[in-house]
């Protein structure tokens, strides 16, 4: 058995998509959209196959943004290395996006970053 795919509501769409393709190298499909409730979609591809969908519509609703929420907390990529972890920690700091912490080996052994993405999504690069 596997996860098909991660789905999340987002607000800005497009920008979204922009981030997951242009840092995490995902392959977007076309657009779909509902014209009866307003729902726009895309499926991004990772290598590897894992699939994320990601959501908006008109008629969302806000939703808590803390770090220590209940429900989805983190979205996770391993990169292969160390060093990619560093490179990609460190392009995206200087695209803007804020690090949570890390680069850094865990009390339990991984070798991970934490930045916050887009949508207040926090994003786990590790090993």
């Amino acid at each position: 058995m596997k996860i098909e795919h991660i789905a999340m509501y987002v607000q800005d769409l497009e920008s979204c998509r922009q981030f997951y393709s242009q840092f995490f190298s995902a392959k977007s499909n076309r657009q779909y959209h509902n014209p009866k409730t307003g729902l726009r979609t895309y499926f991004l591809t990772f290598e590897g196959g894992t699939r994320l969908e990601i959501m908006s519509r008109p008629d969302m609703v806000e939703g808590v943004h803390d770090l220590l929420r209940t429900g989805l907390t983190h979205l996770a990529f391993s990169l292969g290395s160390k060093e990619q972890v560093d490179l990609l920690t460190e392009q995206l700091a200087e695209a803007g996006f804020r690090t949570l912490s890390g680069p850094r080996t865990t009390g339990d052994g991984y070798y991970e970053s934490s930045i916050l993405g887009p949508e207040n999504i926090q994003i786990e690069l590790t090993v």
